[in-house]
């Protein structure tokens, strides 16, 4: 039998620290948070032509390769951000966001290095760039905090409003 304290991630009871009060909530908060920063990045994307592009800048793949994962990242991004709002596989949605945030964070570091001057396209645009109009390191410090989002949520994946609770995955 579960007690009230172990049912409500904020009740606080005997034995229960701050942290343990706390921590659901900061997931929670970062659960929406990266979700919302997903979904205005896949949003920001179309038409998916401009995610093409941006791919393509990087120079990394054949234009076969680059298209798609022009067509598909925004998709990949959208349902990351819905399972993250749902709370379904959380631990793992985490993970997998993460991971996406450091693969992002190596292509702009091969950008950098190759002496590329081109705009990300995280969040639309993407493409050359004049060389004065980079921002890779805003990008990657940008991206470093998605990356601690994800960290957090995939280590402390316990949060209310989570379809994993309501399936008993996380208590």
């Amino acid at each position: 039998m579960i007690d009230a304290a172990e049912e409500s991630p904020a009740a606080p009871g005997p034995g229960r620290s701050r942290w343990e009060t706390v921590q659901p909530w900061l997931t929670l908060a970062c659960r929406v948070g990266l979700a919302a920063v997903l979904i205005t990045a896949a949003v920001t994307k179309y038409p998916p032509a401009l995610s093409v592009e941006a791919v393509e800048a990087y120079e990394l793949f054949p234009p076969e390769i680059a298209e798609l994962i022009g067509y598909t990242l925004p998709l990949f991004e959208l349902a990351l951000a819905l399972l993250l709002l749902i709370g379904l596989a959380t631990r793992y949605t985490g993970i997998v966001s993460a991971l996406l945030m450091v693969a992002f964070i190596a292509g702009i570091l091969s950008a950098m290095a190759r002496g590329l001057s081109i705009d990300c396209g995280c969040f639309g645009g993407g493409g050359q760039v004049d060389p004065g109009e980079t921002t890779y390191g805003i990008s990657i410090a940008r991206d470093l905090g998605f990356t601690a989002l994800g960290a957090f949520i995939a280590i402390w994946p316990r949060s209310p409003f989570a379809l994993d609770r309501a399936l008993g995955l996380f208590r």
